[in-house]
């Protein structure tokens, strides 16, 4: 089967007179990418909080053990594989030294009897584990890598520029799905690490549950099937590209990773990550020169950039505004737009909310967490109503009246916290 990217524009296609910017919706859908590589192209690392803290309780090493077992168990022979203790400085688990194995019935056998005696001890500086990742990984640009990151704690034996230093090492190199076990851990550090390294956020605040979420991961890193994909973006001279988001399945700024096309000045490139057969929308902004009524323009033009698969089909799609005077024409909001400014709007609304909880400040936080209920109502996403829940008492969901819960557990919070940007696919019909 062939690879392809099929790739559709949602926009209103009529501006006002005057009017400069166009949102665009554009949904890109891959399919056929299980056969470009297959599942001994990929080197995956996996790094294990070892610090002292996750000795307290004892579950929590014991979760990390039998989850690191399950994803070398997961991960198919031919796979390029390492395993790193991370604690106030990163150390080799399997193999001794930095250089990548591959896995087989022996290593694999080796790697496991390796983590079976890992011992919780030191501190913890997550940038010198990820610098260890990149060290290993760096040497296979040819494969598909990736790296699971675990953390029961705050980084709190290196300075937060340490860590921005190494997270720009790593960006461009790897992928990383970063997780936290237990309550102790920063929402903010882990998002940031996973949003840098186009990986995933979650909390697992069950240690039981930790080794079908690593089983769940490694499953979904080698179903990838090409690696440094990029959204290519077109734009005429004059215009300006406002911002790019990923909208769907969950929010991701890329406006700022933008890179120039060095041989065409009008093109941005914006990073996306690894994919396998599935389907991600963006939210494009284009600020426009005004033309006039009944003129038209080609406001963009929305492709996919990837060197591994020059030789493959690869859609690309055309927004074309037109300038008109009837109103009628001019303000029709295109539902895919409008459903996710909201999805965006409620990412914001959560993170506000719980911030100005955690501060103390009950009528920011009623608001802005009360908006996030009527947002989430609205849009049917019945995962982040269900997880609101938790946090305020709900009187009426479709104008956002709540009430702050009084107790809440730490856990609930951070759940909410780490999935607020997580969106629901608009719904057809």
């Amino acid at each position: 089967m062939t690879a392809t990217f099929a790739i559709e524009a949602f926009h209103n296609a009529h501006l006002p007179e005057h009017g400069a910017e166009v949102d665009v919706i554009v949904s890109v859908t891959a399919s056929g990418l299980g056969g470009v590589s297959g599942p001994a192209e990929a080197a995956e690392v996996i790094l294990l909080d070892c610090s002292g803290s996750m000795g307290d309780p004892r579950t929590k090493i014991q979760a990390a053990r039998r989850a690191t077992r399950a994803a070398l168990d997961a991960l198919p022979d031919g796979t390029l594989v390492a395993v790193v203790a991370g604690r106030h400085q990163a150390s080799m688990v399997f193999p001794t030294s930095e250089r990548m194995v591959v896995l087989d019935r022996i290593t694999r056998r080796q790697a496991v009897a390796a983590v079976d005696n890992l011992q919780p001890s030191g501190g913890t500086a997550i940038g010198t584990w990820l610098t260890v990742a990149e060290r290993l990984l760096a040497p296979h640009p040819d494969r598909l890598r990736h790296a699971i990151m675990l953390t029961d704690g705050r980084d709190e034996h290196e300075t937060p520029e340490q860590l921005a230093a190494a997270l720009d090492r790593c960006e461009g190199v790897f992928t990383c799905d970063a997780r936290g076990i237990g309550t102790d851990w920063v929402v903010d550090e882990v998002r940031r690490i996973a949003s840098r390294l186009l990986g995933t956020a979650d909390i697992v605040a069950q240690p039981d549950h930790l080794a079908a979420d690593f089983e769940g991961i490694v499953g979904k890193a080698v179903g990838k099937g090409v690696g440094d994909v990029a959204l290519r973006v077109w734009t005429p001279r004059g215009a300006t590209v406002r911002s790019v988001k990923q909208v769907s399945p969950a929010v991701e700024d890329l406006t700022a990773r933008r890179t120039p096309d060095p041989a065409k000045p009008l093109v941005g490139l914006y990073p996306t990550g690894s994919w396998g057969d599935e389907t991600r929308e963006y939210h494009v902004r284009v600020a426009l020169d005004p033309l006039g009524v009944g003129e038209e323009i080609l406001a963009a033009r929305v492709g996919i950039a990837a060197a591994a698969l020059s030789d493959s089909p690869i859609g690309e799609t055309r927004v074309p505004v037109t300038w008109t005077a009837d109103s009628a024409l001019s303000t029709r909001l295109d539902r895919r737009v409008a459903h996710y400014t909201g999805q965006a709007e409620l990412a914001d609304a959560i993170q506000e909310g719980l911030d100005a909880r955690r501060a103390g400040d009950v009528r920011t936080a009623t608001a802005r967490l009360g908006r996030a209920v009527a947002l989430a109502a609205e849009s049917g996403n019945t995962e982040t109503s269900a997880l609101l829940e938790k946090v305020v008492e709900v009187e009426d969901p479709t104008t956002g009246r709540v009430r702050l819960r009084r107790e809440v557990a730490a856990a609930d919070e951070m759940t909410l916290d780490v999935r607020s940007t997580r969106t629901a696919r608009v719904r057809e019909g």
